[in-house]
């Protein structure tokens, strides 16, 4: 209750998420499906994250926003935003395929690149889609945790950036 009391004379908004819940989880069903053509976008919850413990547990794979496309990148946001997230975006998917790989063959069996990609997906689900629910992260802190994790990888694999950000925002491994 004391929390809420202190935050009474802070200005801001309130967002209203309608919610829909399919039986099994499907969201290729038509009703989700459609949904986010209506809405122009939709956020989809993952059990698995909610288990592991990452908050809020938004699957940004299953998750679209078609606001984003013509919202972002430079002269909005930043010139490397649509790069390092479309980059993020396709780590995070190859991680988890070495994460489904590893759970038939084991982690000794992937290769090295395969276990660089499992780190990765770790780090992205507890440092970038995390946040406490006191965390106030900007933009600027958000794209400099995504180049943290992107810069763990070598700057070959960042093929989804241009080189001109690489050279500004890839920090150098030691």
């Amino acid at each position: 209750m004391k929390r809420y009391q202190e935050e009474e004379d802070k200005k801001g908004s309130i967002t209203q998420l309608d919610i829909l819940t399919m039986p099994g989880e499907d969201i290729t069903h038509p009703i989700p499906d459609l949904t986010g053509y209506i809405t122009e976008g939709q956020i989809v919850l993952s059990r698995e994250l909610a288990n592991k413990g990452i908050y809020p547990p938004i699957n940004p794979l299953g998750s679209l926003s078609r606001l984003m496309n013509t919202e972002i990148g430079e002269g909005k946001t930043r010139g490397d935003h649509r790069g390092v997230a479309d980059q993020l975006y396709g780590s995070y998917a190859r991680a988890l395929e070495a994460k489904s790989l590893s759970s038939i063959v084991g982690t000794e069996a992937l290769s090295e690149s395969d276990k660089q990609y499992l780190k990765f997906g770790d780090g992205f689900e507890r440092r970038f889609l995390s946040q406490r629910y006191d965390e106030r992260r900007d933009l600027e802190q958000t794209l400099g945790i995504g180049w943290d994790l992107l810069s763990e990888f070598p700057k070959e694999e960042l093929t989804r950036i241009k080189p001109e950000y690489i050279d500004k925002y890839y920090k150098k491994r030691s």
